[in-house]
């Protein structure tokens, strides 16, 4: 691995990937702006509000490390347990009519699937939230494995879980491309040995991505196809266009 990444508009090579890991929240689905509402109206029953900067230092851990430095950060009285439920719960009511694909995700999957390029699921969340999230698209099947703060005992920044994701893959994790949209998930990817793509969103655009080899705009962005191989995909004309 080499320090910093390469530019989007650089050609970049690899050996031929084998699989694709995704993270899920605010890669995926745009569930980190809910995780922003959640995280507020659970501080605001406890008399504070949800921060941009408290929201940067949460992102991308486990649910229990996630709510540790919540608790630190305003000297709750919570037990990280019971944060962690209660967000939950409101996160499964929140996401109801919220929850959209990121822009790109629908194609990346189709153009994947039509190459037979193996893909994984590696979040931070728990399974139970992986699963209702999933579950608003029918989209756990079309994966070969996913694994949640649930499976590992070290949450991202630490290798762990990309680590699993290898071994379950059975292939090195050189020969794995992870996307991350999160500066604890490219650490933990690029800590695992694995090719690291940063894609930033909104959420996480003052991120430090510097342990990731290559940042793109999106997932639709032509160097991440470049990368994998794959066509770009068809885009349809806008109504009215011949």
């Amino acid at each position: 691995m080499t320090d910093g990444y390469e530019k989007c508009d650089e050609k970049v090579s690899m050996d031929r990937p084998l699989a694709v890991v995704f993270d899920m929240d605010g890669l995926m689905f745009n569930t980190e702006d809910i995780y922003f509402l959640v995280g507020d109206e659970l501080l605001k029953r406890r008399g504070h509000r949800f921060t941009r900067e408290l929201s940067d230092a949460m992102m991308g851990r486990p649910p229990r490390a996630s709510f540790e430095i919540m608790i630190a950060w305003h000297r709750l009285s919570d037990s990280a347990e019971s944060l962690v439920g209660e967000s939950e719960d409101l996160f499964i009511e929140m996401i109801q009519g919220r929850i959209q694909p990121m822009p790109g995700l629908m194609e990346l999957l189709e153009a994947l699937e039509r190459r037979d390029i193996p893909k994984a699921i590696a979040t931070s969340s728990s399974r139970r939230t992986l699963r209702a999230v999933l579950g608003c698209f029918n989209m756990e099947p079309r994966f070969h494995f996913t694994l949640t703060a649930d499976d590992i005992t070290q949450g991202k920044p630490h290798p762990e879980i990309y680590l699993l994701a290898a071994e379950k893959f059975g292939i090195p994790a050189g020969r794995m491309v992870v996307l991350e949209d999160s500066e604890n998930g490219c650490r933990a990817a690029a800590a695992a040995g694995a090719w690291t793509v940063a894609v930033p969103a909104a959420h996480s655009a003052r991120h430090d991505f510097s342990s990731a080899r290559m940042r793109i705009a999106g997932l639709g962005d032509p160097a991440l196809y470049q990368l994998l191989n794959l066509p770009l995909p068809e885009i349809a004309p806008a109504s009215g266009e011949a």
